[in-house]
């Protein structure tokens, strides 16, 4: 069986965690500036992350992300909280998380690592550089990473 990264056999879906509706339309566009071929779903806080991740209430028919876009600081529940759950749950542990976010804070990204994201991002203040940066997220994530979804 060969196996192909996402983008070579489907449309992406990527779920984006994030709570600053300015940075949700920011995001939006520099996918569609970078000729990215997802379907972008957006939660506004990490408790309809969850929700969504699990298939539960309003989220029962949505697909399973193949990226998570996750934002640190939200209410509700925060990226720090997300992660342990999405981390303690079996069902989930497998699916890709890129922590988007503001924070350089050293305390953040080491924790944030250490809950087991897997790549740690500052966001671009910049449009040009943020779309860019969007690009190679989901370049990396999308054409050359094989995940465990290609192979089941």
């Amino acid at each position: 069986m060969k196996v192909t990264p996402i983008a070579e056999s489907r449309i992406a879906e990527i779920l984006l965690v994030e709570d600053n509706e300015d940075d949700v339309y920011l995001t939006r566009e520099a996918f569609e500036a970078a000729s990215l071929r997802v379907n972008l779903h957006h939660v506004n806080n990490g408790e309809k992350c969850l929700q969504f991740l699990r298939k539960q209430g309003p989220y029962a028919n949505v697909p399973s992300p193949d990226l998570i876009l996750l934002d640190m600081h939200m209410p509700v529940m925060d990226g720090h909280e997300v992660l342990k759950e999405i981390v303690k749950d079996e069902k989930l542990r497998h699916l890709p998380v890129v922590v988007l976010t503001t924070s350089y804070e050293a305390a953040d990204i080491q924790k944030m690592y250490g809950l087991r994201c897997n790549s740690y991002i500052t966001k671009p203040v910049d449009f040009d550089n943020f779309v860019k940066a969007i690009g190679q997220i989901a370049g990396y994530w999308l054409t050359v990473v094989v995940t465990p979804e290609a192979v089941a």
